[in-house]
């Protein structure tokens, strides 16, 4: 039995909930972006797949906004900094350093800059068959150092 639930789970971690095509982002990380419902400038720091679409982090006057692709233009400028590219890309295949649970595959569902750190955003849990109105309590921001790319 442990071996069926482990090969469940285990198609779960790695099907990806956009299908089979990722969708495109509507703006890249770090450029530089007008909101439209604050009518403020900003620069994507993060986006991250959640209810069904794409949402992107925004700084924006020493706070971080959430918006839909609806929300934000683009300006195609990006910010400058000293940061380097992030190691993973969105629904990229990766697996936890050191994980007790059985399952240690997973897809990077978004990804964050947090104070010049880049973080990525993976399902810890599966989901429990009562879903909760809330589904983005099974997933956590990780650092790079907690991942491994995955070659298949």
């Amino acid at each position: 039995m442990t071996c069926i639930v482990t090969a469940l789970e285990r198609c779960w971690f790695l099907s990806p909930p956009w299908g089979k095509d990722i969708p495109p982002v509507e703006v890249n990380l770090l450029e530089r972006v007008y909101l439209k419902n604050t009518r403020a400038f900003g620069y994507c720091c993060g986006v991250h797949w959640q209810y069904d679409r794409w949402i992107y982090a925004v700084a924006c006057d020493n706070e971080i906004l959430h918006a839909t692709q609806h929300q934000i233009i683009g300006t195609g400028r990006l910010q400058a900094t000293t940061v380097k590219k992030p190691a993973f890309v969105l629904g990229e295949r990766v697996m936890f350093r050191s994980h007790d649970h059985a399952t240690n595959q997973r897809l990077v569902w978004g990804i964050r800059l947090l104070n010049g750190t880049w973080f990525y955003v993976v399902e810890l849990q599966s989901p429990v068959l009562a879903q909760t109105p809330d589904k983005v309590n099974r997933f956590s921001f990780v650092n790079e150092q907690d991942l491994v790319r995955v070659n298949v």
